[in-house]
């Protein structure tokens, strides 16, 4: 398993999201499209938990855990902001082009397994299958 942690900022995207992109390459027989799907909703979930877990709270720290396995990768996002319930979250209406609320709905629609404890700490868990 590889374990980063990192400051709650934006600044430390990138470097989280080249962690679990080299990490969908350990997976047997990936795709690209395997890839780019991890990474993306990786991406969205880091992004909520900056922008909306620690909303007017100091930075604190993310926890990323990545598990490449042989046949998908597991995926941990541990913080200690605040909560949400993601039954609250309605799909955005696609045909209206909106330019923000698709996080989650990018998370759903890439992953094959979602699932959040709210805490503290919070974790995301999510895990993509070949």
């Amino acid at each position: 398993m590889i374990v980063l942690r990192v400051p709650a900022t934006l600044q430390y995207r990138d470097v989280a999201t080249r962690v679990v992109s080299a990490a969908c390459k350990l997976v047997e027989a990936t795709s690209a499209e395997f890839g780019q799907q991890v990474v993306s909703a990786f991406g969205e979930a880091f992004n909520n938990a900056v922008l909306h877990a620690y909303r007017g709270l100091a930075p604190g720290e993310l926890v990323v855990e990545v598990a490449p396995l042989a046949d998908r990768i597991a995926i941990r996002l541990v913080d200690q902001g605040r909560t949400f319930d993601p039954a609250t979250i309605v799909d955005p209406d696609l045909d209206a082009l909106p330019e923000s609320g698709m996080g989650w709905f990018i998370i759903r629609s890439f992953m094959d397994e979602v699932r959040y404890e709210p805490g503290p700490p919070n974790v995301l868990s999510l895990a993509k299958r070949l």
